[in-house]
């Protein structure tokens, strides 16, 4: 049978992912994995309970007398934690349980973008105690309230904590979600004991990975394969000039590295604003240089992107004048940003790296020999397997 018709059957819920997985090894869109296959069956297994556990719930759902009853059910479903290098399936293996999880309260969002939309909530909370709203000058409470009624799984992309607003938070935040049933997955590029790694304070944050730990399923992707790294190798990441052949091979490159995956727009959150994303699929992002280069983003929104992107398309990148030299400078940040982040790229380009500015004097020309220099390092194959990935990881 096809991948794509197999895709599209209603399967058990034991075996949902199981499918859909053996359809993308049939269609040779991935290869077959051991270490992937083994989280296929956690969370195919996860989803037996959590379909066990709804059916359970509902017999039991007689109004308020029994929501502590059924929280109690919700809670004794363990989650998972996925962790890995970049290029282990991870976000492809979240891709597909996103879609046959039985759960319909579901909530897939990256971790930075959620701890994001808490904060905004904490601080809308004590906006309102201040007008006399609301009683209570604790806002956790009320927050995990409202996370958990409109959320039984959250799925977080990217489980990483550097922040200590986030970290002073996290304990006393999920202690109420897991008591409410919420229940998490999670993919990361850290192990769980080394979240917040010396950051300031970390013994006040060591009983929020004790409570983790305890609520979730950890298990570690330890392929010795980079998938990302073995579909981009040989391949011409760099396509130029630009023209339909470009835009068939940058179509042909991003179908090949997102396993073919129906990609969606999204927005980051940055210091209060938001950067469209007009294409994200299986973590990688796909951008032009006009949404890039062309708006008003600065190196801090560079950076939003390289922590949440392990690879980034950038398309339709012209030659620059002095002209435009504003757009230049932008392009020279990026470019810095994404490469000292050890972030994997494929651009489509009007030239050569070296041809891409045309101005020799001024100091953007200046800056632009360096960004000339890196955009031909992070085409090569050793760039894209090189150490610079551990930065991000």
């Amino acid at each position: 049978m096809e991948g794509a018709a197999l895709l599209k059957m209603e399967l058990p819920v034991n075996r949902a992912l199981s499918a859909r997985y053996d359809a993308l090894i049939a269609s040779g869109e991935i290869k077959e994995d051991p270490v992937q296959r083994e989280a296929v069956r956690h969370l195919d297994l996860l989803n037996t309970r959590l379909a066990e556990t709804r059916l359970a719930s509902k017999k039991s759902s007689l109004g308020w007398l029994f929501a502590k009853k059924k929280n109690q059910l919700w809670s004794a479903v363990k989650g998972l934690y996925m962790w890995g290098g970049v290029g282990r399936g991870k976000t492809m293996l979240m891709d597909l349980y996103y879609e046959v999880t039985v759960i319909q309260r579901k909530r897939r969002v990256h971790f930075h973008e959620f701890m994001t939309d808490v904060h905004e909530r904490i601080h809308e909370h004590r906006q309102a105690h201040k007008r006399g709203e609301v009683k209570g000058d604790d806002p956790i409470l009320p927050v995990a309230n409202q996370i958990a009624a409109e959320t039984r799984l959250l799925l977080f992309d990217e489980f990483s904590v550097t922040d200590i607003a986030d970290a002073m938070i996290l304990g006393r935040l999920f202690t109420q979600l897991f008591e409410k049933g919420v229940i998490v997955v999670a993919t990361s590029n850290v192990n769980p004991s080394n979240l917040y790694k010396d950051g300031l304070n970390r013994q006040l944050f060591i009983p929020f990975i004790t409570m983790l730990k305890s609520q979730v399923e950890v298990l570690h992707l330890d392929s010795p394969t980079d998938y990302r790294l073995e579909k981009l190798a040989g391949a011409p990441v760099y396509v130029t000039p630009l023209g339909q052949q470009a835009d068939t091979e940058m179509d042909r490159l991003w179908t090949k590295l997102t396993h073919g995956m129906k990609s969606h727009a999204e927005e980051l959150e940055n210091k209060g604003r938001k950067i469209p994303v007009p294409c994200v699929a299986s973590g990688a992002a796909r951008f032009s240089f006009d949404n890039l280069c062309m708006q008003p983003l600065g190196a801090s929104d560079y950076l939003r992107i390289a922590n949440a992107y392990s690879t980034v398309f950038i398309e339709d990148i012209p030659v620059l004048s002095k002209a435009r030299r504003n757009e230049a400078k932008r392009f020279i940040n990026l470019i810095d940003t994404l490469y000292d982040n050890g972030i994997r790229i494929v651009v489509s380009a009007e030239a050569e790296p070296q041809e891409l500015y045309t101005s020799e004097d001024g100091t953007e020309a200046f800056e632009f020999d360096r960004t000339s220099s890196r955009l031909i390092e992070m085409r090569s194959e050793a760039y894209l397997a090189g150490e610079r990935r551990e930065i991000h990881a």
